[in-house]
């Protein structure tokens, strides 16, 4: 199969069409039930919105906000996931961004533009009165326009074989089974859930949606109603639902077949945390990035390379080392080169943006700016971002990892290390606290032996700078461009 809407429509007419597809707090749709609403809805934008080239979608986190994203990908409409957190005046400026006619799809109008009530999606449409050919697997799927945690956010173009490979990666690095059943709780405006979503499509499973994680009855509700089989979560996720209920999650190690972990780095505890709860089941982390897709997987559960371990390349992925001018190199942990991959998932490249394109892309490749190296195992390490990576004076510090030092204080509420340039050291640590209660209880030379149970004095932070908040983007990511303007 070329495309996700081919896996839909072959699952809607197989031993697999009256399988639940989509399910969410109010409902549920089966493979046949989908690829028809997908079909009158797509006939409905074709007559609504003629000459709209692109569709900005709220992301309800809801099997609405599905059907739509599927019937504008059928109609050849572009869909845009839009954030459900986005101000209107975020949507207009995406849509001045895109250059070409666009309408909305939401919950509310915004002003000047067209709008469909996210709410009919459900109400009864006369049947397609066409048939649409499935998309070409080299045509525009979509544009996910990134979360901006390190400047302003870029619209990435994704065709139908990016979503097919990225999904065949996921299929294969979970070992996904038929009868899977899948609960998301990623916001599907992003590309980590959204690629969950694709994956279970090809592969004829269940998708369960849950808006967040602040209704934690009505996610083990659905575990049961669903009978759930696996979970994909970010790690800030994990760390809530294992923090209020940890001990409720035990209780379904028995039925849990894998967890899946992205969009941001997973911390020893988290892992430690998850292995005790969910003992037999496999734990999976993903690499990767919205431009290059899932990369990389890592079953965490069922072995342990070393630190700075992110497992082995994906089925459709190829790992190579390069140094600044993008000479492939043989990188060491001492001496280790830049990530770049190449494989069908990699993007079309980004919107209106051939310079910045060509920048991070050449020759089939995506380059990084993440430093590591591959052993003679095949596994990948990746030792951090070169643009984060804190040079003192010779001595390489990962952020990170004085963030989880900082984090196991009960004071603090959330962290973020960053870097500053210092005339002496080079570059020193700088970590910005939030902190649990009022900041009169806080004693930074208690804090810092604190740290120094976790931490060489060497990496320990050169200044403290206490915040109100951390800055995170709605997948968990630091945004450490609007920390800076914050200060």
């Amino acid at each position: 199969m070329e495309t996700i809407l081919e896996a839909v429509k072959e699952h809607a007419s197989s031993d697999k069409a009256d399988r639940i597809c989509l399910a969410d707090g109010k409902g549920s749709l089966t493979y046949k039930e989908l690829w028809e609403k997908i079909n009158s809805l797509a006939a409905l934008f074709i007559k609504r919105f003629e000459g709209r080239e692109y569709a900005l979608i709220s992301c309800t986190q809801d099997r609405e906000y599905l059907v739509c994203i599927l019937s504008c990908q059928l109609s050849g409409i572009i869909p845009v996931p839009v954030e459900k957190s986005a101000s209107p005046a975020d949507i207009a400026m995406m849509a001045e961004d895109l250059l070409s006619p666009v309408f909305y799809i939401g919950p509310k109008a915004v002003e000047g533009m067209d709008f469909f009530d996210i709410a009919e999606v459900f109400t009864p449409h006369d049947p397609a009165d066409k048939v649409f050919d499935l998309p070409d697997k080299d045509s525009v799927a979509e544009i996910l326009f990134t979360t901006g945690t390190t400047g302003k956010s870029k619209g990435i173009i994704i065709t139908h074989d990016n979503n097919r490979a990225v999904a065949e990666n996921i299929v294969y690095g979970v070992e996904m089974k038929p009868d899977n059943a899948e609960l998301i709780p990623m916001p599907l405006s992003h590309s980590h859930g959204l690629r969950t979503v694709y994956a279970n499509l090809l592969n004829g499973s269940t998708v369960v949606m849950v808006n967040g994680f602040s209704n934690l009855l009505l996610f083990y509700k659905l575990m049961d109603e669903y009978c759930v089989t696996a979970l994909d979560m970010s790690p800030s996720i994990f760390e809530v639902i294992f923090r209020l209920s940890g001990q409720k999650l035990s209780e379904y190690k028995d039925v849990i077949d894998y967890v899946e972990l992205g969009s941001a780095p997973l911390k020893e505890e988290d892992k430690k945390n998850l292995r005790s709860v969910l003992p037999d089941s496999r734990l999976y982390n993903f690499y990767g990035s919205t431009e290059s897709g899932r990369t990389c997987t890592y079953d965490f559960a069922h072995s342990d390379p070393g630190e700075y371990c992110i497992g082995k390349p994906s089925k459709n992925a190829r790992f190579i080392f390069v140094d600044r001018d993008r000479n492939m190199t043989d990188p060491t942990r001492e001496e280790p080169g830049f990530i770049a991959t190449s494989g069908a998932q990699n993007m079309k490249g980004y919107y209106n943006a051939e310079e910045l394109t060509k920048s991070i892309s050449e020759n089939g490749y995506i380059y990084t700016n993440d430093l590591g190296y591959m052993d003679e195992r095949g596994y990948v390490f990746c030792l951090g971002r070169a643009d984060y990576i804190i040079n003192r004076g010779g001595l390489k510090i990962d952020p990170e990892e004085i963030e989880d030092a900082a984090k196991k204080n009960p004071l603090v509420r959330d962290c973020a290390c960053m870097r500053e340039e210092d005339p002496l050291q080079g570059q020193v640590p700088v970590l910005y606290v939030a902190l649990n209660g009022k900041p009169d209880r806080f004693n930074e030379i208690e804090f810092n032996d604190f740290l120094k149970k976790y931490l060489d004095t060497k990496k320990l932070p050169e200044r403290i700078k206490i915040v109100g908040v951390i800055p995170r983007a709605e997948n968990g990511k630091i945004l450490r461009a609007k920390l800076k303007e914050m200060e």
